[in-house]
């Protein structure tokens, strides 16, 4: 049976999250809806990282098995026409090996968070970033962001409903940048918990309105409490950006 990797791009305001969910649309879920549209097959998709209700993707990647061998570019098109008017988009197709599991085979998993940080609302990006009023110092923020890189207990920085048998990840890269009024913040791991990446751009916002020092967040890692952790960042701003194998 032929299995094909898809490389996904996607806004994720009006779903769920990526998981096929009972109380509203996922982004599996239309997937899997336009594979039956153009092959005619119940198929189940496997995807590299399970995103949360508003959070985007520029590079999710997944995989499904047909029974026909069909062209990679005609899965793209055909998958492209049936998800219209939904804000997803197959970027790439490609035949694999059937031992490829999106979400078993990834080595590192790349998320790029987006904070807009200026007085005025946000036009048009607004949905995709989230808006921060307050200045903000993105230098103190990226030294912070340093202590929590390597191998730790993160469950200060999980959500309580995380269902990961164990909190301790090893993050590999937290870097914190500005261009203008837009500051970036990149993780970097093989794997995240539950809501780490937005709990710890939330903490690290502390910093960088002075509420907060470095010793804070390297105290708060320690606590290994959820109640440590500042306040969580809101989903718009956070983004899936690529997924290395």
């Amino acid at each position: 049976m032929p299995r094909y990797r898809l490389s996904i791009e996607y806004d994720g305001t009006p779903y769920v999250g990526w998981q096929r969910q009972a109380n509203g649309p996922s982004v599996q879920a239309r997937l899997e809806d336009a594979v039956a549209a153009f092959s005619g097959e119940a198929v189940t998709i496997g995807g590299a990282g399970r995103t949360d209700a508003g959070v985007h993707a520029l590079g999710q990647v997944a995989h499904i098995d047909l029974a026909r061998d069909w062209p990679p570019e005609t899965v793209r098109g055909a998958l492209n026409a049936h998800l219209r008017p939904d804000p997803i988009a197959v970027l790439h197709v490609e035949s694999v090996s059937d031992d490829f599991d999106a979400r078993f085979s990834a080595l590192r998993r790349h998320y790029l968070y987006i904070i807009v940080n200026r007085r005025a609302p946000l036009a048009l990006e607004a949905g995709r970033a989230w808006a921060v009023q307050r200045p903000l110092d993105e230098a103190a923020m990226h030294v912070a962001a340093q202590v929590l890189v390597g191998h730790h207990d993160f469950t200060t920085f999980r959500a309580a409903e995380c269902q990961a048998a164990c909190a301790k990840k090893t993050l590999e890269a937290l870097d914190v940048a500005r261009d203008g009024h837009r500051i970036r913040i990149a993780a970097s791991a093989r794997s995240f918990l539950h809501n780490q990446v937005r709990s710890m751009v939330g903490s690290l916002k502390l910093v960088g309105e002075g509420k907060w020092t470095a010793d804070d967040l390297m105290a708060a890692l320690a606590a290994r409490e959820r109640s440590a952790c500042g306040p969580v960042a809101p989903p718009q701003g956070l983004y899936l950006a690529r997924v290395d194998y």
